[in-house]
């Protein structure tokens, strides 16, 4: 059983002898950076599975059978292969887990996959929720893709989402999260928005810039996904502009928006952003997910927002709090830091879209 000592968030060094002792298993040696400071990249095997809607495989079942009912056909994706916009893919991983009866996981997209509105969860043999691993999982590991934006290309190996494993009860509390901010501020801005992790809201009056965000296109080409700075931001997005603080957000069009407060996360937590509210009028926020030990401390960074707007038009204002950043305590500190040790396309960040675009 974990103590209060060893309660935590797993650290990279924790990872790495995950895998030496084979409670995390692998069809592949590592890739290199594939462990972070706080989370292991999951890698596509070489087939997708078109399936004709989400599922979860539900208590005592298997994902594999569940494909046997729902396949519509198989893919190779040894060589690369489409993901066609509007569809749903199930993709057998290359790692699987042989969890400790104290241990338990969650994953998450990474920020790249967000930003690409690239909707990919995890699910497990047995599995009741998405992205959720219970304490002592013993099985394999799927993704299931659905591309809502842009169609894309993918290879074996590709990394879209992430998994960071916990041992006991590591989220701080409220009164945890003001002490610390008190002695060091873990986001920008006067008074902090503290309940259930620290608050944040929408930045709509930029510094110097009318440009407050990008509305994806709807018809666009293929992104392939191992081609950094290759594509012109205009071909698949359109800018939005505004001076009065405030736009108005279409039904069905997503949107790369940012954080009004500036990010902070010490080198003994890591932090996992969550909706403030499940719904917030007609619009849903959507994130990445992790931040890393490290990202934006001594380089502040905003947060990045993936926001869809759902059956009515919603006026969004400057200023709204849209989400939190729920902060939990490092098991111990990682060998790495993000953005230090460890080269990173986002930190610093401010209004970015995905590593794709020059």
């Amino acid at each position: 059983m974990a103590t209060d000592q060893t309660r935590g968030v797993l650290p990279d060094h924790r990872i790495e002898t995950m895998i030496a002792e084979g409670q995390i298993t692998l069809t592949a040696p590592p890739a290199e950076t594939q462990v972070q400071p706080a989370s292991l990249d999951l890698r596509l095997g070489p087939v997708a599975y078109r399936v004709r809607a989400s599922f979860l495989a539900g208590q005592g079942a298997h994902v594999a059978d569940r494909l046997a009912e729902f396949e519509m056909h198989k893919i190779d994706i040894s060589a690369g292969a489409v993901l066609e916009k509007g569809c749903v893919y199930v993709v057998p991983l290359m790692e699987g887990l042989n969890l400790p009866q104290d241990i338990s996981a969650v994953a998450n997209a990474k920020s790249s996959t967000g930003r690409l509105d690239l909707l990919t969860r995890t699910i497990t043999d047995s599995g009741t929720e998405f992205d959720r691993i219970a304490h002592g999982y013993n099985g394999p590991l799927y993704a299931e893709i659905c591309p809502r934006s842009f169609s894309v290309l993918v290879r074996a190996g590709a990394r879209l989402n992430q998994i960071r494993f916990r041992q006991g009860q590591a989220v701080l509390s409220d009164d945890e999260l003001r002490a610390r901010h008190a002695e060091s501020p873990l986001v920008s801005g006067e008074t902090a928005v503290i309940d259930e992790g620290l608050g944040f809201s929408v930045d709509l009056k930029r510094e110097n810039s009318t440009l407050v965000g990008y509305r994806a296109k709807p018809h666009t080409g293929v992104i392939d996904l191992d081609r950094i700075g290759a594509y012109a931001a205009r071909d698949f997005w359109e800018e939005i502009h505004t001076d009065q603080g405030r736009i108005i957000l279409d039904p069905g069009a997503f949107y790369i928006l940012v954080s009004r407060e500036e990010v902070s996360i010490p080198p003994d937590c890591a932090a996992e952003m969550s909706p403030y509210l499940a719904m917030v009028g007609e619009f849903r926020v959507h994130y990445a997910g992790f931040f890393d030990p490290g990202f934006g401390h001594g380089q502040p960074a905003r947060g990045v927002l993936e926001v869809r707007c759902h059956e009515a038009p919603f006026v969004l204002e400057h200023g709204q709090v849209v989400g939190r950043l729920v902060y939990e305590r490092m098991e111990s500190l990682p060998s790495t830091l993000y953005g230090r040790e460890i080269a990173s396309n986002y930190q610093g960040q401010g209004l970015k879209l995905s590593k794709h675009f020059k």
